[in-house]
């Protein structure tokens, strides 16, 4: 059985110091020039360091100090306990104020992304989809075509985070496919897949999610939804 947790927080939560930041991580925030990039940096690891902590208690394995999140050389974010590699795997994504992160167990592929559902240009589906999720966009419902490109591109960019290399591979190399039409606003998890490079393939999950999609994908198979996880306190943050 294959289980990941998810949790999300909001840029109002994230406390207005950096007492919550480990040296390591306040140095990686210096280096951040633009407001927004550090706001947004903040956040998602204010909500990593929640959804790691959330992870750990339920499993059993009690915390004694806040988790580091730092990023790897890929970019991934990975979790750190005492300077040492935490026992999971997880993934960010932020949009709009808004954060989430998915947990699964140490060494799994996992990747999520948060997107805002907007209109794009048909153009957009014709650079950066192919033949087949260009096919999908078009058949959909007129109504539902800004859904559906969006869940499209939210399932692209979760399987590249999976596959740690975000847009520095063609977005044409992985093709999401839809399990059925998306209804207009889905009130529990829905199915996909993306078909990757080297014949790997990936199960996803995705929902409506305040209205952004939020899509989860880890290796196939895969059987069980996203699991909620509790919204702890990282230790020493109240």
């Amino acid at each position: 059985m294959t289980t990941v947790g998810w949790l999300s927080c909001s840029q109002a939560e994230v406390p207005g110091d950096d007492d919550w930041l480990s040296a390591r991580e306040r140095l990686a925030l210096a280096a951040l020039r633009l407001p927004p990039r550090r706001m947004d940096w903040r956040l998602g690891r204010w909500t990593a360091k929640k959804a790691v902590g959330a992870w750990l208690a339920s499993g059993g394995r009690l915390q004694s100090e806040a988790a580091e999140i730092m990023a790897a050389p890929d970019g991934a974010p990975e979790a750190f306990l005492a300077g040492r590699a935490a026992p999971l795997s997880l993934s960010l994504s932020h949009r709009d104020g808004l954060a989430v992160c998915a947990v699964a167990e140490s060494e799994m592929a996992i990747g999520c992304d948060l997107e805002a559902v907007e209109t794009r240009q048909e153009v957009f589906a014709e650079d950066w989809f192919t033949a087949q999720e260009v096919a999908a966009v078009r058949s959909a419902p007129p109504l539902l075509r800004d859904l559906v490109t969006t869940l499209v591109w939210s399932g692209k960019e979760s399987a590249l985070k999976a596959l740690r290399e975000g847009l520095r591979l063609d977005t044409r190399d992985v093709v999401v496919q839809l399990a059925a039409s998306p209804a207009a606003a889905p009130q529990e998890w829905e199915a996909f897949t993306v078909a990757g490079p080297g014949d790997r393939r990936f199960a996803g999950r995705w929902r409506l999610h305040l209205g952004h999609v939020f899509t989860v994908v880890v290796p196939a198979p895969w059987e069980d939804d996203p699991v909620p996880l509790a919204h702890p306190s990282p230790p020493g943050v109240s």
